[in-house]
Protein backbone atom coordinates (compact mmCIF):
# COMPACT_ATOMS: atom_id res chain seq x y z
CA UNK A 1 0.00 0.00 0.00
CA UNK A 2 1.96 3.15 -1.22
CA UNK A 3 1.87 6.17 1.18
CA UNK A 4 -0.65 8.23 -0.32
CA UNK A 5 -3.02 5.51 0.05
CA UNK A 6 -2.44 4.93 3.66
CA UNK A 7 -2.90 8.92 4.01
CA UNK A 8 -6.52 8.41 2.18
CA UNK A 9 -7.72 5.54 4.99
CA UNK A 10 -6.04 7.39 7.93
CA UNK A 11 -7.94 10.74 6.03
CA UNK A 12 -11.41 8.40 6.34
CA UNK A 13 -10.86 6.40 10.03
CA UNK A 14 -10.22 10.08 11.17
CA UNK A 15 -13.62 11.06 10.26
CA UNK A 16 -15.18 8.19 11.97
CA UNK A 17 -12.39 8.95 15.21
CA UNK A 18 -13.86 12.66 15.13
CA UNK A 19 -17.53 11.39 15.04
CA UNK A 20 -16.91 9.77 18.71
CA UNK A 21 -19.46 11.79 20.76
CA UNK A 22 -17.65 12.25 24.01
CA UNK A 23 -19.29 15.06 25.28
CA UNK A 24 -23.01 12.72 24.96
CA UNK A 25 -20.73 9.52 25.92
CA UNK A 26 -19.41 10.75 29.68
CA UNK A 27 -23.09 13.00 29.86
CA UNK A 28 -24.79 9.76 29.61
CA UNK A 29 -22.16 7.66 31.86
CA UNK A 30 -23.01 10.93 34.51
CA UNK A 31 -26.88 10.42 33.93
CA UNK A 32 -27.40 13.35 31.33
CA UNK A 33 -28.42 13.97 28.03
CA UNK A 34 -26.17 17.31 27.00
CA UNK A 35 -28.56 17.33 24.13
CA UNK A 36 -31.89 17.93 26.49
CA UNK A 37 -30.44 20.02 28.72
CA UNK A 38 -28.35 23.29 28.90
CA UNK A 39 -27.94 24.91 25.21
CA UNK A 40 -28.28 21.40 24.22
CA UNK A 41 -24.79 20.87 22.79
CA UNK A 42 -22.74 18.25 23.25
CA UNK A 43 -19.51 20.10 22.94
CA UNK A 44 -17.45 20.80 26.42
CA UNK A 45 -18.74 24.20 27.16
CA UNK A 46 -22.34 22.46 28.13
CA UNK A 47 -21.30 19.23 29.99
CA UNK A 48 -18.79 21.75 31.89
CA UNK A 49 -22.27 24.02 32.91
CA UNK A 50 -23.99 20.86 33.57
CA UNK A 51 -21.72 18.50 35.34
CA UNK A 52 -18.95 21.31 36.39
CA UNK A 53 -15.40 22.17 35.29
CA UNK A 54 -13.57 19.19 35.46
CA UNK A 55 -16.10 17.20 33.03
CA UNK A 56 -15.27 20.51 30.75
CA UNK A 57 -11.76 19.67 30.90
CA UNK A 58 -12.41 16.08 30.30
CA UNK A 59 -14.45 16.41 27.30
CA UNK A 60 -12.25 19.24 25.64
CA UNK A 61 -9.00 17.37 26.17
CA UNK A 62 -10.63 13.93 24.53
CA UNK A 63 -12.44 16.01 21.43
CA UNK A 64 -8.85 17.71 21.04
CA UNK A 65 -7.23 15.03 21.24
CA UNK A 66 -9.28 13.41 18.37
CA UNK A 67 -7.84 15.97 16.37
CA UNK A 68 -4.24 15.81 17.65
CA UNK A 69 -3.62 12.10 16.96
CA UNK A 70 -4.85 11.32 13.59
CA UNK A 71 -2.58 14.14 12.50
CA UNK A 72 0.64 12.89 14.78
CA UNK A 73 0.27 9.33 12.75
CA UNK A 74 -0.14 11.67 9.41
CA UNK A 75 3.02 13.25 10.59
CA UNK A 76 4.88 10.26 10.52
CA UNK A 77 3.66 9.08 7.15
CA UNK A 78 4.06 12.06 5.05
CA UNK A 79 8.19 12.00 5.79
CA UNK A 80 8.22 9.64 3.04
CA UNK A 81 6.46 11.43 0.79
CA UNK A 82 8.99 12.57 -2.56
CA UNK A 83 6.41 15.37 -3.44
CA UNK A 84 7.02 18.51 -1.68
CA UNK A 85 3.55 19.89 -2.26
CA UNK A 86 1.99 16.75 -1.34
CA UNK A 87 2.77 16.57 1.92
CA UNK A 88 0.37 19.78 3.34
CA UNK A 89 -2.26 18.31 1.26
CA UNK A 90 -2.51 15.29 2.61
CA UNK A 91 -1.79 16.45 6.34
CA UNK A 92 -4.44 18.58 5.55
CA UNK A 93 -7.00 16.03 4.27
CA UNK A 94 -6.43 14.32 7.33
CA UNK A 95 -7.18 17.06 9.69
CA UNK A 96 -10.48 18.12 7.73
CA UNK A 97 -11.43 14.57 8.39
CA UNK A 98 -11.29 14.91 12.32
CA UNK A 99 -13.09 18.17 12.03
CA UNK A 100 -15.98 17.08 9.70
CA UNK A 101 -16.40 14.18 12.08
CA UNK A 102 -17.06 16.29 15.02
CA UNK A 103 -18.76 18.75 12.87
CA UNK A 104 -21.36 16.28 10.94
CA UNK A 105 -20.54 12.88 13.49
CA UNK A 106 -22.22 10.04 11.39
CA UNK A 107 -23.31 8.67 14.93
CA UNK A 108 -25.34 11.47 15.67
CA UNK A 109 -27.69 12.15 12.48
CA UNK A 110 -24.65 14.52 11.18
CA UNK A 111 -25.64 17.53 14.43
CA UNK A 112 -22.03 17.63 16.09
CA UNK A 113 -20.32 20.64 17.98
CA UNK A 114 -18.76 24.08 16.60
CA UNK A 115 -15.31 22.60 16.15
CA UNK A 116 -12.96 24.32 18.63
CA UNK A 117 -11.12 21.83 20.23
CA UNK A 118 -11.51 19.02 17.53
CA UNK A 119 -9.45 21.99 15.04
CA UNK A 120 -7.16 22.71 17.87
CA UNK A 121 -6.13 19.57 17.75
CA UNK A 122 -6.14 19.30 14.16
CA UNK A 123 -3.90 22.73 14.59
CA UNK A 124 -1.05 22.13 17.01
CA UNK A 125 -0.49 18.20 15.49
CA UNK A 126 0.59 20.67 12.30
CA UNK A 127 4.33 20.57 13.53
CA UNK A 128 5.54 23.39 13.44
CA UNK A 129 3.82 25.34 11.07
CA UNK A 130 0.86 25.86 12.53
CA UNK A 131 1.78 24.03 16.23
CA UNK A 132 3.71 27.44 17.52
CA UNK A 133 1.28 30.23 16.17
CA UNK A 134 -1.47 27.83 17.38
CA UNK A 135 -0.09 27.74 21.47
CA UNK A 136 0.15 31.55 20.99
CA UNK A 137 -3.64 31.36 20.11
CA UNK A 138 -4.21 29.38 22.77
CA UNK A 139 -2.57 31.66 25.30
CA UNK A 140 -4.83 34.70 23.75
CA UNK A 141 -7.98 32.34 23.85
CA UNK A 142 -6.82 32.12 27.83
CA UNK A 143 -6.73 35.22 28.26
CA UNK A 144 -9.84 36.67 26.74
CA UNK A 145 -11.36 33.66 28.78
CA UNK A 146 -10.05 35.30 32.17
CA UNK A 147 -11.05 38.40 30.83
CA UNK A 148 -14.81 38.32 29.72
CA UNK A 149 -15.27 34.55 31.28
CA UNK A 150 -17.15 33.99 28.10
CA UNK A 151 -15.91 31.06 26.09
CA UNK A 152 -18.08 31.74 23.08
CA UNK A 153 -15.65 35.17 22.95
CA UNK A 154 -12.38 33.55 23.41
CA UNK A 155 -13.39 30.59 20.29
CA UNK A 156 -14.41 33.50 17.78
CA UNK A 157 -11.26 35.83 18.97
CA UNK A 158 -8.74 32.89 18.89
CA UNK A 159 -10.19 31.59 15.55
CA UNK A 160 -10.14 35.04 14.27
CA UNK A 161 -6.70 35.56 14.62
CA UNK A 162 -5.30 32.50 14.26
CA UNK A 163 -4.68 33.20 10.40
CA UNK A 164 -3.48 36.46 10.99
CA UNK A 165 -0.67 35.02 13.72
CA UNK A 166 0.27 32.00 11.35
CA UNK A 167 1.65 34.51 9.03
CA UNK A 168 3.28 36.55 10.84
CA UNK A 169 4.92 34.01 12.57
CA UNK A 170 5.63 32.45 8.51
CA UNK A 171 7.26 35.86 8.03
CA UNK A 172 9.19 35.86 10.85
CA UNK A 173 10.31 32.87 10.24
CA UNK A 174 11.05 33.31 6.55
CA UNK A 175 8.31 30.41 5.62
CA UNK A 176 7.17 30.53 2.05
CA UNK A 177 3.55 31.31 3.33
CA UNK A 178 1.99 33.02 0.15
CA UNK A 179 3.89 30.34 -2.46
CA UNK A 180 4.64 26.77 -1.61
CA UNK A 181 2.95 26.81 1.79
CA UNK A 182 -0.39 28.82 0.60
CA UNK A 183 -2.22 26.03 0.88
CA UNK A 184 -1.98 26.03 4.27
CA UNK A 185 -2.67 29.51 4.79
CA UNK A 186 -5.86 28.44 2.65
CA UNK A 187 -6.71 26.10 5.48
CA UNK A 188 -6.13 28.18 8.06
CA UNK A 189 -8.60 31.01 6.74
CA UNK A 190 -11.46 27.88 5.93
CA UNK A 191 -10.74 26.45 9.86
CA UNK A 192 -11.15 30.05 11.33
CA UNK A 193 -14.49 30.69 9.30
CA UNK A 194 -15.84 27.44 9.88
CA UNK A 195 -15.58 27.97 13.85
CA UNK A 196 -16.80 31.82 13.72
CA UNK A 197 -20.12 30.77 11.32
CA UNK A 198 -20.61 27.85 13.74
CA UNK A 199 -20.97 30.38 16.46
CA UNK A 200 -23.46 32.75 14.62
CA UNK A 201 -25.83 32.31 17.58
CA UNK A 202 -23.69 33.00 20.27
CA UNK A 203 -22.68 36.43 18.08
CA UNK A 204 -26.32 37.05 18.04
CA UNK A 205 -26.47 36.70 21.67
CA UNK A 206 -23.50 38.55 22.18
CA UNK A 207 -25.01 41.44 20.36
CA UNK A 208 -28.75 40.79 22.17
CA UNK A 209 -26.98 40.97 25.69
CA UNK A 210 -28.02 37.30 26.50
CA UNK A 211 -24.83 35.16 26.16
CA UNK A 212 -24.18 33.13 29.48
CA UNK A 213 -20.51 33.36 30.88
CA UNK A 214 -18.78 30.45 32.06
CA UNK A 215 -18.49 29.41 35.46
CA UNK A 216 -15.82 26.33 36.70
CA UNK A 217 -18.92 25.19 39.00
CA UNK A 218 -22.06 23.45 38.63
CA UNK A 219 -24.97 25.42 37.43
CA UNK A 220 -28.00 25.01 39.77
CA UNK A 221 -31.11 23.28 38.01
CA UNK A 222 -32.93 26.62 38.19
CA UNK A 223 -30.24 28.07 36.38
CA UNK A 224 -30.03 25.29 33.93
CA UNK A 225 -33.83 25.01 33.49
CA UNK A 226 -33.88 28.82 32.34
CA UNK A 227 -30.90 28.38 29.94
CA UNK A 228 -32.87 25.31 27.98
CA UNK A 229 -35.82 27.75 27.57
CA UNK A 230 -33.82 30.41 26.18
CA UNK A 231 -31.77 28.21 23.88
CA UNK A 232 -34.18 25.71 23.07
CA UNK A 233 -32.59 23.93 19.83
CA UNK A 234 -29.65 26.60 19.52
CA UNK A 235 -26.01 24.92 19.72
CA UNK A 236 -23.18 25.67 21.91
CA UNK A 237 -19.69 24.08 21.93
Amino acid sequence: MSIETKLAVLAIASYFLGSVPFGLIIGRLKGIDPRTAGSGNIGATNVGRLLGGKYFALVFTLDLLKGLLPMLLAAWLVRHLADNDKPYLMWMLVGAGSIAGHLFPVYLKFKGGKGVATSAGVLLGLWPFYTLPGLLVVGLFIAVYAITRTVSIGSIIGAGAFPIVYVLFGVWKQWPVFTTQLPLLIFAILVAVMIVWKHRTNIRRLLAGTEHSFRMETQTGEELATETQRHGEEKDS
